[in-house]
């Protein structure tokens, strides 16, 4: 084998080697920019011209392991919107009746309040108008009653007046008696004690204008001897109260024989 053939060996080593060593290289460098989040560092390689040492063995670096991202957070689900049925004209209608049913009730709830408050007034005025007729009842009763006892006092004061006076008109009556019986001449055939009753009519001075007999005593003798005494006992004796003098120009005047 001539010379040149010989040195041919060892160049060919160190192309081969250097040809392995720019593969390893490329292939890091693919791998890298792959699987590596951060720049691989660069690799330095070296060449010998010679081939006397054996080239270093290259391990290769382990690939990093992948970075493992969080899984998104699940997003809520939209809740579906319901979609509303559309009435049915069958639900209109009854809505429809219902609001008119609610419209009479509300109306005739007012036109209750409405007369119920009529009513009350009404009762109201009705009370008012009993009390104002039960105090007029109750003023013209107590007018009444005072009238009545103005009337009682009135007819108990006259009573009393008329029972004065006439106790008066007795007494004076009394004492005219008294005087004509003075002038009686007594017959002598006279039987009992008859009464006999004359009408005298006088003047305000107690002068006698006339007398007449009203009721015989039967016995004419008897009667005849009053009526004489009467005239004799002409001025008759009158009261002096002025109030007594109008009644005694009229006298009724009884006699009996034995008095």
């Amino acid at each position: 084998m001539p010379p040149a053939e010989r040195k041919d060996p060892g160049r060919k080593w160190a192309i081969a080697l250097a040809v392995l060593v720019h593969l390893i290289f490329a292939a890091v460098l693919v791998f890298g920019v792959n699987w590596q989040t951060k720049e691989a560092s660069p690799v330095m390689a070296e060449l010998w011209s010679s081939v006397s040492a054996p080239a270093p063995k290259v391990v290769p670096k382990p690939e990093p392991e992948p970075v493992t991202r969080p899984e998104p957070k699940p997003q809520p689900k939209p809740v579906p919107k319901l979609e509303q049925p559309k009435p049915v004209k069958a639900d209109i209608e009854l809505k429809d009746k219902e609001k008119e049913k609610e419209k009479k009730r509300k109306e005739e709830e007012k036109k209750k309040a409405e007369a119920e408050k009529k009513k009350a007034e009404a009762e109201k005025k009705l009370k008012e108008q009993a009390l104002k007729v039960q105090h007029a009842m109750l003023e013209a009763e107590q007018i009444t009653l005072n009238k009545q006892r103005e009337a009682a006092e009135a007819a108990r004061q006259q009573a009393a007046a008329q029972a004065a006076s006439q106790r008066l008109m007795n007494d004076a009556i009394g004492r005219i008696s008294s005087h004509i019986r003075r002038f009686i001449v007594m017959p002598p055939d006279i039987v009992g004690n008859p009464q006999a009753e004359f009408e005298v009519s006088l003047i305000p001075t107690g002068e006698v204008l006339n007398v007449k007999l009203t009721r015989s005593s039967g016995n004419p003798a008897y009667d005849n001897a009053v009526e004489r005494a009467i005239r004799k006992a002409s001025p008759l004796p009158l009261p002096t109260d002025p109030s007594l003098i109008g009644r005694f120009r009229e006298l009724k005047l009884k006699f009996r024989p034995n008095e």
